[in-house]
């Protein structure tokens, strides 16, 4: 027993569950798994093995029992909460449809969201993370304009409690307005468009304010638009079921929340919401059934395979489709309307029979699957150890290939005419080289030469004009700090496209024709440019008044098509209509991540030294300084090039040491952690390897990404 007197004094705790604040008599060196064994009731028997100390002031939670007070700067004023650390959050799920999970608050967010996805029943969950809702405020202004009382506000509990925000070295944005269409304090509460979403089985939810409702333990039918997932609930098979197949359309109400960038800028202010991977929920001012949404952040997507990535496909195919919808990327006409067949096939194929009876090729046996998988593995290995065994595909291994044809060049140049010019190109060792002709190819040196070693390919295809070009960035080799150059070249058909096309892919990663994936490459574009080719006169049993636009085009295209928007959908369609479901969904991510601006996250940011804004694009294996209006790429720097990036986290400056040069430059559309966790996110994903036996190397991320050393 501890008496006056003795060095101890008088410690608030909190205990949420009974709404109940207790008075304990303590000293500094006593540890907190001993306090917490006092405000257990014994004669009020209760499961409190789910409990820990949170400190609201500090934002921070007590989660090393062996610790002291003393050690952890708890004193007298100080008040604690004895709190679950498992709380209900509602996720919206990449098909915007809604689930009240159960989320463990008082760990790392990155741990949260991996036993997330293990719940939902999504393989590789490092690529995904969470963020907060943004609403059509946040595209207007940057994250650094807005006003302090806005993004870093305190949060008050019912009972009067105040919580701070993050430390200011942490992602400090928080949603402008609390009552956002689907927060916690919005429509959801209380929903009243039937014609939103229907997740079967689903749970409703009644909760009015943060409490924690009665939990739920299984699925009921439910009012539309959101459900409840307990970890606990027997139904998990029905569950990953339900999230493999998603509703067709969305509710006016719903898509009038939808946002839709309508310039650069306000795509690049769309990553202001990101989470930081490295701390709590709750230290980043998340609380109780606190809406967050589930995003795929990283586009690379490791191993999707049909036979155990059903609702992983789903949803990423949703996740693209909506991209699509909102004009997150800039698509063509031909390149819209073949999104929008395989959407029509997807749906198509939903509606024609279940999803357990849709042909997916997968086989329902184990043990067939066990074979084939012991099979596939022995192939793999005779191929490696002997080589392909295709006597229609000899490969000389003492020469590298090359690929030489005639084509057309330009380099545009301001304030002149000047058309296409014929030359003979040849590809050699990740250059291209130009001569007049193909004599002058074995007898004098190239007219022009270009490294396309980390060049931005764009393409420029129109298949009614036909009209196949490739557009290049390359870095000049005679000023490795210049500015890039732009060159253009034509070619004459579909297949001398695909082929260059792919053969300018691979060099820009450094790979050559030898690599293993040219052929599938070429195979790839040659599939997208067949998907996108215009069918007219086809006669199809489809009744046009029963499709509906809207669902399957942006906006922007809606108005450029007019009335023959449902049209045009039924002759693209015509393409892809022997398309499974599943098929149809993979043809889908794969057109998605054939568009020249998928996969790059954008930022508005000010280098070093520099008063104008400009942007900065983030991808899988390069970041590029852009031009602010046009999203012209000025510079790409590769990360193999990367020597460290670091931050200062004073000034919330970032720097970025290459093998020729420093990189210094401030975020302005979201805070630099945000940018920093991008950069070392990507350099995690690319260390991945298919080995069966690897296992999530939560450290390697947290130490790529956390900006300490």
């Amino acid at each position: 027993m501890i008496h006056v007197g003795d060095n101890s004094w008088n410690l608030r705790i909190f205990i949420t569950d009974l709404s109940l604040e207790r008075k304990m008599r303590v000293r500094g060196d006593q540890h907190l798994g001993s306090i917490m064994l006092q405000l257990v009731d014994p004669e009020n028997p209760k499961d409190w093995s789910d409990h820990a100390l949170y400190w609201p002031a500090k934002n921070l939670w007590l989660t090393r029992t062996r610790a002291t007070l003393d050690q952890c700067g708890v004193q007298a004023d100080s008040l604690l909460h004895f709190t679950p650390m498992h709380k209900m959050l509602r996720v919206q799920l990449p098909d915007l449809r809604y689930l009240d999970c159960r989320v463990d608050y008082s760990i790392k967010t990155f741990g949260a969201v991996v036993n997330l996805c293990k719940q939902l029943d999504i393989r590789y969950p490092e690529e995904l993370s969470l963020c907060k809702p943004l609403e059509a405020e946040h595209l207007k202004r940057n994250f650094a304009q807005l006003p302090q009382l806005k993004r870093v506000a305190a949060i008050a509990e019912p009972d009067g409690t105040t919580y701070l925000q993050p430390a200011p070295d942490t992602n400090s944005f928080v949603p402008i307005n609390s009552s956002f269409d689907g927060g916690s304090n919005g429509s959801l509460d209380n929903p009243s468009s039937p014609g939103m979403f229907f997740c079967a089985p689903l749970s409703p939810h009644n909760a009015t304010s943060r409490r924690s409702p009665t939990p739920h333990h299984n699925w009921k039918p439910s009012q539309p638009g959101y459900g409840t997932y307990d970890s606990n609930s027997s139904s998990l098979g029905d569950f990953q079921e339900n999230l493999a197949s998603s509703p067709h359309t969305l509710s006016a109400e719903m898509r009038s929340h939808l946002l839709r960038p309508k310039s650069l800028v306000e795509k690049a202010r769309l990553n202001v919401g990101w989470l930081d991977s490295s701390l709590s929920l709750m230290e980043q001012g998340i609380r109780e059934y606190d809406t967050l949404c589930l995003r795929f952040k990283y586009y690379t997507f490791f191993d999707l395979n049909p036979k155990y990535d059903l609702v992983r496909i789903n949803q990423l195919y949703e996740q693209a489709k909506w991209s699509i919808l909102n004009e997150e990327l800039d698509c063509t006409e031909q390149e819209t309307l073949m999104f929008a067949a395989l959407q029509f096939q997807v749906n198509h194929q939903v509606d024609m029979q279940p999803l357990a009876a849709v042909d997916s090729g997968i086989e329902t046996s184990s043990q067939e699957n066990d074979d084939d998988d012991i099979d596939s593995a022995l192939n793999e290995l005779q191929i490696t150890l002997e080589g392909s065994s295709n006597p229609h595909d000899p490969v000389n291994i003492t020469r590298i290939p090359e690929l030489s044809d005639y084509l057309r060049f330009l380099k545009p140049q301001r304030f002149t005419l000047r058309g296409y010019k014929r030359y003979y190109f040849i590809y050699r060792d990740l250059h291209l080289h130009l001569y007049k002709n193909a004599e002058d190819s074995r007898r004098t040196a190239p007219t022009i030469s270009i490294n396309l070693r980390g060049c931005e390919i764009t393409p420029d295809v129109n298949l009614s004009e036909g009209k196949y070009a490739i557009r290049l960035e390359v870095s000049p080799d005679d000023n490795r700090h210049g500015a890039n150059s732009e060159v253009w070249v034509r070619c004459e058909n579909e297949q001398q496209y695909a082929k260059w096309l792919a053969a300018c892919r691979l060099a820009a990663k450094g790979r050559s024709l030898a690599d293993s994936t040219y052929e599938s490459e070429v195979d790839g574009i040659l599939s997208l440019l067949q998907m996108q080719r215009p069918v007219q006169g086809v006669h199809l049993n489809i009744d046009p008044r029963s499709v509906d636009a809207v669902d399957y085009l942006s906006p922007k295209m809606l108005r450029k098509l007019s009335n023959k928007a449902v049209q045009r959908i039924l002759e693209a369609h015509a393409n892809v209509r022997e398309l499974p479901l599943l098929e149809a969904k993979l043809k889908y991510i794969q057109a998605w991540q054939s568009l020249p601006d998928f996969g790059v996250s954008l930022f508005i940011i000010k280098f070093d030294g520099h008063r104008k804004e400009e942007l900065l694009g983030v991808a899988q294996n390069r970041i590029m300084r852009m031009d602010l209006s046009t999203g012209d790429h000025i510079k790409t720097w590769r990360y193999n090039t990367m020597k460290a990036w670091n931050v200062n986290w004073g000034i919330k400056c970032m720097m970025i040491q290459f093998h020729d040069e420093n990189v210094v430059f401030s975020c302005h559309s979201a805070d630099c952690k945000v940018v920093h966790e991008f950069i070392g996110g990507y350099i995690f994903m690319s260390m991945r390897s298919k080995d069966n036996n690897q296992t999530l190397n939560e450290e390697l991320f947290h130490k790529l990404t956390g900006g300490w050393s």
